[in-house]
């Protein structure tokens, strides 16, 4: 077992510089998507991702790393381009769902049951996703479900550029947004979830300094934050594996599984749980990470700061 590490301060620089970029590409495919519709949006999206593949090259160090392990070869130029333009389908696709254009794609569900399941309950639950494929298909499904509400719990910067971004869209969207951070993020949380809402969180980045465990993914250590399954061990709560993998044209695939229920764990045994909760998180990640490697958008270096040791083939 390896000891939990704080990771680098780079993470927190991370995080505000693909803010600021992400925000920048978004704002442009949606003056152009608004205006053109979808069909002509997606060819001039297609500039945008070719000037973002050939002008970026810390971005294009860290995908090619990333391709070398999920491939188990040299990645290809096509292989990073149809990893990009994975990435700009996304972004574009957000703008039409955050304006409630569901009819406009083919959703597919794999676990919906789970789901409904809570819902019969009238218990909440954590979702925990990561940057892999769409967040904002899962919230769709959500809307589109009568009495499944999904808030997401994020940290108040990234929570309030992301806000921006949806009302640019829309004037009328409303994102149920959960700041972290705050004092009172624990009983907004706690009151979400006594209500039956479901709470999303992306677990796959550390933010800043805080802790982080280490576990194997793709044949090396990475570190994964701790803090949402503690968060969601100290609420006693039952935690989902979320996933919206953008499968081309018009077409995603939103998966569910169950990760942990930490409803029943002593609180002697919380951390050990947390712990497995963690490996059970990296190994479905690591799975969808193969069946669709190109869904993947952690454009940094994901696998510094642990024991970069590959594993034994």
């Amino acid at each position: 077992m390896v000891a939990e590490q704080s990771p680098r301060v780079g993470a927190a620089m991370w995080l505000q510089d693909t803010l600021r970029g992400s925000s920048t590409l978004f704002k442009v495919v949606c003056y152009l998507a608004l205006r053109l519709g979808r069909p002509v949006g997606r060819v001039l999206m297609y500039l945008i991702v070719v000037y973002f593949f050939l002008f970026s090259p810390t971005h294009r160090r860290h995908s090619l790393d990333y391709l070398r392990r999920v491939l188990g070869r040299k990645p290809s130029w096509l292989d990073r381009f149809r990893q990009d333009f994975c990435f700009g389908s996304v972004i574009l696709d957000r703008l039409y769902l955050a304006s409630g254009r569901y009819e406009l794609f083919d959703v597919s569900i794999q676990g919906a049951q789970l789901m409904q399941g809570a819902l019969e309950r009238g218990a909440g639950a954590f979702l925990m996703g990561s940057h892999m494929g769409s967040f904002e298909v899962v919230s769709a499904v959500g809307r589109a479900r009568p009495g499944l509400t999904v808030s997401w719990a994020m940290y108040e910067e990234y929570a309030r550029k992301l806000h921006e971004i949806f009302l640019a869209v829309n004037p009328t969207a409303r994102l149920n947004i959960i700041p972290l951070g705050s004092a009172e993020a624990m009983l907004h949380l706690k009151e979400c979830l006594e209500q039956g809402q479901f709470v999303g969180m992306l677990a796959d980045r550390p933010h800043g300094e805080q802790p982080a465990h280490a576990v194997s993914f793709l044949g090396a250590q990475a570190l994964l934050p701790t803090g949402p399954m503690r968060l969601a061990a100290v609420l006693r709560q039952p935690v989902f594996f979320m996933v919206g993998l953008y499968r081309g044209a018009n077409r995603y695939h939103v998966q569910f599984e169950q990760i942990a229920d930490f409803s029943g764990v002593p609180n002697g045994g919380r951390e050990a749980a947390v712990r497995v909760a963690l490996e059970r998180y990296a190994a479905l990640l690591e799975r969808c990470c193969r069946s669709d490697p190109y869904n993947w958008f952690n454009f940094y270096d994901f696998w510094r700061g642990a024991n970069d040791t590959p594993r034994a083939a």
